[in-house]
């Protein structure tokens, strides 16, 4: 494929598809389940450096294998086929499907402070078994317009991604800047921040770990950037300095907003806030009734980009797929701008009709825990190919090896495990699908 993305571009792809909605909603969630305002913090800083760990570990095998289709590549090459296609199946069926979705469905959401017509309550169509809802026609709309857009070289689409994400960033500062005068000229608002009394117990860090499937999934897609790898110029370079830089200043500013909304609002303020919309009940607070109109255009801005970033990343790994006859064999195929475009429309397919099935928050749990799980195996395929291909030309070394991989290795397995005990009604379905690529597999192979 040709090499057409530079630094810049591979930053902002990275960054544009972290920053969607997540960061301004599941803060009210998190702080429910947590019961401390330090806790909700810390859940944000150890998402920040869990994400820093793999972005880091990921660098290694992304200088080592700058090709099409990234993590289905470093897994296939690792272990063996049968790995990289349940990573490929996954994605497909839910991970990347289902975040586009998740994201779309947001958008949706915050254009009905615009225009209320736009609501989960306004039914257009009810056709007995699913009710289709204004909210999921516009998700829909947006879903295939940029699905359409990037049937174009992925230059244009990584210019889109640039201009949204330069938009969504000086969102985010002026949304900081606005919470610091406010603090400036009122004083903090927030509670003690202490531990929560319940802190010592080992079934609270079990209930901390499940309440961080909001802030893994906001943070989630900066790997997206290894599915173009053939599309990236200098990648031994470009493409571990890129998820160094990208991950890192998006947790930065995460937690930086997280310690904004404990400063400017009460705790249970953040708790209760009116449909879990923190982001908009922060710049009310400052701004007054204007500012629900400021955060719905800012997170409108933001969905938007990260829908295009994932849509845009999402098809290479399709495309890799069935360049190896493990995917649908169309989706080998580009067109004239050398756009992958026949997997992008069967991504678009699936992921509209995930969209018409489900709510935001049970795609948000069925899709931390399927990324998680192929998080830890593309981490451990560090150790793997360390020991297998010692000799390999490696570019780029993780730094702090071997404890820094180990390390997250562990920590992602106990949050994990923390899912399947405390949220087993979306986790095991999500197991289950990831399984259920094995005959999946075989059929393929033997056809």
């Amino acid at each position: 494929m040709n090499k057409k993305l530079g630094l810049l571009d591979c930053v902002m792809l990275i960054m544009g598809s972290m920053i969607g909605s997540g960061i301004f909603i599941v803060p009210a969630a998190m702080s429910r389940d947590l019961q401390s305002p330090l806790m909700l913090l810390f859940a944000w800083i150890v998402t920040a450096l869990i994400t820093l760990m793999a972005a880091l570990s990921y660098g290694e095998l992304s200088a080592m294998m700058p090709k099409a289709g990234g993590q289905y590549v470093y897994l296939q090459r690792a272990y063996n086929k049968l790995f990289g296609f349940l990573y490929g199946w996954t994605l497909f069926a839910v991970i990347q499907t289902g975040t586009i979705a998740a994201v779309a469905v947001a958008f949706a959401k915050f254009s009905g402070v615009f225009f209320p017509a736009i609501s989960d309550q306004v039914i257009l169509f009810d056709l007995g078994f699913i009710k289709i809802q204004s909210q999921q026609m516009l998700a829909l709309a947006v879903i295939w317009l940029l699905t359409l857009f990037n049937f174009l070289p992925v230059k244009n689409g990584a210019w889109l991604q640039n201009i949204f994400t330069f938009t969504k960033i000086g969102a985010i500062v002026f949304l900081v800047i606005a919470g610091l005068y406010h603090l400036y000229m009122h004083g903090a608002q927030h509670s003690t921040l202490t531990f929560s009394a319940n802190a010592s117990g080992f079934s609270y860090w079990g209930l901390f770990c499940a309440a961080m499937v909001g802030s893994i999934f906001s943070a989630d897609a900066w790997n997206n950037i290894t599915f173009t790898g053939g599309e990236i110029e200098a990648p031994q370079r470009n493409l571990p300095l890129s998820l160094l830089i990208g991950t890192l200043s998006v947790s930065a500013l995460y937690v930086f907003i997280n310690l904004i909304y404990i400063g400017v609002l009460p705790f249970d303020a953040i708790q209760h806030a009116p449909s879990d919309r923190v982001g908009t009940l922060l710049l009310q607070t400052v701004l007054g009734e204007v500012g629900m109109y400021v955060m719905a255009a800012f997170i409108m801005i933001s969905t938007f980009g990260c829908i295009n970033g994932i849509t845009l990343s999402g098809a290479r790994v399709y495309y890799a797929m069935a360049l190896d006859g493990l995917f649908f064999k169309r989706a080998a195929t580009k067109n004239n701008y050398d756009s992958p475009q026949a997997a992008l429309i069967m991504q678009a397919i699936w992921t509209s009709l995930l969209t018409l099935s489900g709510s935001y928050g049970d795609l948000l749990d069925y899709v931390v825990f399927a990324v998680l799980l192929f998080y830890i195996l593309t981490v451990a395929g560090v150790f793997i190919l360390r020991q297998k291909e010692p000799d390999a030309l490696r570019p780029y070394k993780v730094w702090g090896y071997p404890v820094l991989p180990a390390l997250y290795i562990l920590i992602a397995m106990f949050i994990c495990i923390s899912l399947l005990i405390y949220k087993p009604v979306f986790t095991y379905p999500g197991l289950a699908i990831v399984l259920a690529g094995i005959p999946i597999y075989y059929l393929i192979r033997k056809k």
